[in-house]
């Protein structure tokens, strides 16, 4: 079997305090016959969304299967062209995703995947805990010109609203363009046979044509 191993997160601070590891997106030429698998690791309670896409080769079908670090089986597909699964929330650890295209004795398949992750949920309440207590004690400290810094976190919280939803716009339209390669490689090999029909039907009937005038030639020629 056939793996790659997709390492895009280090745990230097534990897995409670690190960071989501950055979104990744991989396209790959999948052989004839072959299973290929990827392990991408995740930190503890946070959210994957593992979205994947057959966007070249016949039939644009393959087997994929994701597994959990502790070796529980989440998802088990056949002959799909596309998926998107979300594992929410995730276990600290290195999670498996393969796609098998074993099934298949002849054509390679092209396949595209994006791995999303959002904030662990842990550090998120962690943090909502602390302001909440750091809120308490501002607030019974507060002055009147303190109101400034209110507006300040005001701004904070809309510019990185703002950022979580441009970086998820980015990600659609990452899906978007994969449809749309898939729709234009089927596009395109629907067009070759087309024109290598066309081109047959065509030298069939200049054929037919010749021997038909040879044959009426040979007729007249006789009488």
């Amino acid at each position: 079997m056939a793996a790659r191993w997709l390492w895009l997160l280090w745990l230097w601070a534990g897995p409670a305090a690190a960071p989501p590891p950055p979104d990744a997106e991989v396209t790959f030429v999948l052989p004839a016959g072959r299973r290929e698998c990827f392990y991408q690791g995740a930190p503890g309670n946070a959210s994957l969304e593992a979205e994947y896409q057959v966007i070249g080769g016949a039939g644009l079908d393959v087997d994929f299967s994701l597994e959990s670090p502790s070796g529980r089986l989440l998802v088990s597909e056949r002959r799909r062209s596309d998926g998107a699964h979300t594992v929410e929330p995730t276990e600290a650890g290195d999670y498996k995703l393969c796609f098998d295209n074993s099934f298949s004795t002849i054509s390679e398949k092209l396949v595209f995947f994006e791995l999303i992750f959002d904030s662990a949920q842990e550090d998120d309440e962690d943090e909502e805990e602390e302001e909440g207590e750091e809120g308490d004690g501002w607030l019974q400290a507060a002055q009147p010109e303190d109101a400034l810094d209110v507006k300040i976190e005001d701004i904070k919280e809309s510019i990185e609203t703002m950022r979580s939803r441009l970086e998820r716009s980015i990600q659609m339209q990452t899906l978007l363009r994969a449809f749309e390669a898939r729709d234009r490689n089927l596009q395109e090999n629907n067009l070759a046979r087309v024109n290598f029909w066309s081109r047959l039907n065509l030298a069939l009937l200049g054929l037919v044509a010749v021997l038909q005038v040879a044959l009426l030639k040979g007729l007249f020629q006789d009488k």
